[in-house]
């Protein structure tokens, strides 16, 4: 039997990288998954490559940052399939303008904010009832490696990041009683394509890289952490933040 047969799948920024790996993996494993994407040419694509594949998905095109989107795509999806069981907030990022506390532009701490954790808080606000509702299930939030050791040159990522793994912990006690289960993931860096071309002729990023035990990592490596956090697999796993950063907060 597929891991997520019968379940309904919630996935914002699924249009590209990780996010669309994860829709994807998902769709595979039994899921029905709406794609919830700002970007709706994108978020299209992913949809048409599931059920091109046999899988079924519907695009629903998502500001995480607006709670009136958020709230409207949650509620599409409900009307559309039914229920909801796996709410998996994935939309997120961090920008070449980052920087310290001191350098870094006001604005992009902002950005940070409103897309990385206000985003996260708005899919929970939203989702969590509807998973209620359908019994219970699993909230897979990501959070990142910079929410776990010192990183220089990220203040706004990592206040953002740090701020997902504290409200996971927190959501985790509130709603483990009514059967939602609440994780999140914390990525190393990953090599979408986003990111491949950083890396092109980036000394420093070069450098992180070879910190990493076992290499950098790809977008299904991510994929399948959140699919066991999704599953009944790991039906007593709550408030846990999964580093899946090829050692990298250990050495």
């Amino acid at each position: 039997m597929a891991r997520l047969e019968g379940k309904v799948a919630f996935i914002t920024g699924a249009g590209t990288g990780i996010g669309r790996c994860t829709a994807e993996l998902f769709a595979r494993e039994g899921a029905r998954v709406a794609v919830a994407e700002i970007d709706g040419p994108s978020g299209e694509e992913t949809a048409h490559r599931i059920s091109g594949s046999g899988g079924d998905a519907i695009a629903i095109p998502t500001d995480v940052g607006d709670p009136d989107s958020v709230a409207a795509a949650i509620r599409r999806t409900v009307g559309h399939y039914g229920r909801l069981d796996v709410l998996h907030n994935n939309a997120g990022g961090s920008t070449d303008v980052d920087s310290n506390a001191v350098d870094a532009p006001l604005e992009e701490f902002w950005r940070a904010i409103r897309v990385d954790l206000f985003g996260t808080f708005l899919g929970c606000r939203f989702g969590i009832p509807e998973i209620v509702r359908s019994g219970g299930g699993s909230v897979v939030n990501m959070a990142s490696v910079v929410a776990l050791m010192g990183f220089p040159g990220r203040d706004c990522y990592t206040a953002a990041k740090g701020g997902v793994a504290a409200l996971t912990r927190s959501l985790a006690v509130e709603f483990g009683p009514k059967r939602v289960r609440v994780n999140a993931i914390a990525p190393t860096v990953t090599l979408t394509e986003r990111v491949r071309a950083l890396l092109a002729g980036n000394p420093a990023m070069q450098a992180l890289a070879e910190t990493h035990l076992l290499g950098l990592g790809e977008p299904m490596d991510m994929a399948q952490a959140a699919l066991y956090l999704a599953s009944d697999e790991s039906r007593i796993v709550t408030g846990t933040i999964l580093p899946v950063d090829s050692g990298l907060v250990t050495v």
